[in-house]
């Protein structure tokens, strides 16, 4: 389980997946987290595997690749601190849709398919403000997806301008 302290409360709230939520909350859903640690070059989740959880970033970077047709890992984004991944298999309950490996040591929060279900039945609004936020970034990483397609498409690759994606 995760630690309650102000400064992981804080963090929390300024991520894209807790944010809004209130104190009552925020204090369930964090009592529902378990600390995971990763080590530099360990794949946290891969492609293809059952999930039913999500991880919110808390410290590190972390790469997330797709298998190419020839087999190969082709990065597609890279994530740090305050972002989260695994969100696709709780809304869709399909298989992992991507590898996400750790580039460096790295400290997660785990929330379970299980834990979110009890979230639901304990507090909905906490619950639906969770749904909310998820969807809210799923719409901002289909248009960044929308963006490269279309940079792609047209001709212009702009990869090596620094811009990290998340």
């Amino acid at each position: 389980m995760a630690d309650s302290s102000p400064d992981l409360k804080a963090f929390l709230l300024a991520t894209p997946f807790f944010g809004g939520l209130s104190e009552t909350g925020l204090d369930r859903l964090i009592a529902m987290l378990i600390e995971r640690r990763a080590d530099r070059g360990t794949a946290v989740v891969r492609e293809g595997e059952p999930g039913r959880s999500l991880f919110v970033v808390a410290a590190g970077t972390l790469t997330v690749s797709k298998i190419g047709e020839t087999g190969e890992a082709i990065p597609v984004a890279r994530l740090g601190p305050g972002d989260f991944f695994g969100e696709m298999t709780l809304i869709e309950m399909q298989n992992r849709s991507a590898t996400v490996a750790a580039e460096e040591p790295t400290v997660l929060y785990e929330l379970t398919a299980a834990s979110l279900y009890t979230c639901y039945k304990s507090d909905l609004s906490a619950y639906v403000i969770v749904l909310q936020n998820i969807n809210r970034e799923l719409c901002r990483r289909l248009r960044r997806a929308d963006e490269r397609i279309a940079t792609l498409a047209s001709g212009r690759d702009d990869r090596g301008s620094g811009s990290r994606a998340r």
